[in-house]
């Protein structure tokens, strides 16, 4: 009858009642990891209590606070806690809806290992940092498990950030310690997408940037008109690219004729054009003319 009580007692779960304090309250130095992170301070005689039962390891809890029938999940970091008392973290202590010094019931649990959650901050400045998910995979390691429902709180660069999860695979509470885990944002809560206005279809149409320019005046080279010796009026060809005159260069205003690969010397010479009348006259020919070689002769000594 005594060995069978005895075996009864080692396989009953740890299930103990203490007053619960936030971590500011510990003596001795201030921890703010242990505020910042998913684990709990619980007295020596707790270690001892665990040792002799059949629990599973790593070391995971359940809190409850019957009043307001709310409870989370979390780890235990170190059993140095006056006996009767926990320390638990702030945030804990705001999902569990509980004051300083109030009852909280602390039962062992054995939680499925995380596949998937999904966050949402609470504030958009979180959309400030440049890297999320490395900043949170970071944060996460002061945390044993995770609830769907409960408001985590972070810290970096001395900011904390509060984060609500929102959802958690495979179960509503789950195990992060050593696992592969799969993390997901939802916007943050008063986050609105930022409205790009359409501009209307005539600012979309492409625009000839010669239009544009000025239009020339002053001085332009080679501008003027000539007449013949034998007093007839020249054709004009219109056709004749040599006939065409190109406005002058004039600082600043780029050159939108440019082709590329090509490079062009602004020179003040005028090509020589030969009339076609003159040309096809018969026999004429230009510089065809005969000259005579001019021949010099040195004196010998």
């Amino acid at each position: 009858m005594f060995s069978l009580s005895l075996f009864n007692h080692i396989l009953q779960p740890f299930n103990m009642t203490y007053r619960c304090w936030s971590v500011s309250m510990l003596p001795g130095s201030e921890r703010e990891a242990v505020d910042s992170g998913g684990k709990i301070i619980m007295p020596p005689s707790a270690l001892d209590a665990l040792t002799r039962l059949n629990i599973n390891y790593p070391m995971l809890f359940k809190l409850s606070n019957k009043r307001s029938n709310r409870q989370t999940h979390c780890g235990v970091l170190e059993f140095i806690a006056d006996e009767g008392k926990i320390y638990i973290p702030y945030w804990m202590m705001k999902n569990l809806l509980l004051d300083e010094g109030d009852m909280v019931q602390v039962e062992s649990v054995s939680l499925e290992v995380a596949t998937f959650s999904k966050f949402q901050p609470l504030n958009s400045e979180f959309l400030d940092i440049t890297n999320p998910k490395a900043v949170l995979e970071n944060c996460l390691r002061n945390f044993a498990c995770l609830t769907t429902g409960d408001v985590i709180a972070i810290k970096y660069n001395q900011k904390n950030y509060e984060m609500c999860v929102l959802e958690t695979k495979p179960g509503n509470a789950v195990s992060i310690i050593e696992c592969d885990m799969n993390v997901d944002f939802a916007p943050p809560v008063g986050y609105q997408e930022p409205k790009h206005e359409k501009k209307p279809a005539t600012e979309d149409m492409m625009v000839d940037p010669a239009d544009l320019m000025p239009e020339l005046s002053g001085f332009i080279a080679f501008k003027g008109s000539g007449n013949r010796l034998d007093g007839k009026k020249k054709k004009e060809n219109t056709d004749d690219p040599l006939n065409q005159v190109k406005a002058a260069y004039q600082r600043g205003i780029p050159d939108y004729e440019y082709t590329l690969g090509t490079i062009q010397f602004l020179r003040n010479i005028r090509p020589v054009i030969i009339d076609k009348e003159i040309e096809n006259q018969d026999g004429f020919k230009p510089f065809a003319g005969s000259g005579s070689v001019l021949k010099t002769k040195t004196k010998k000594n």
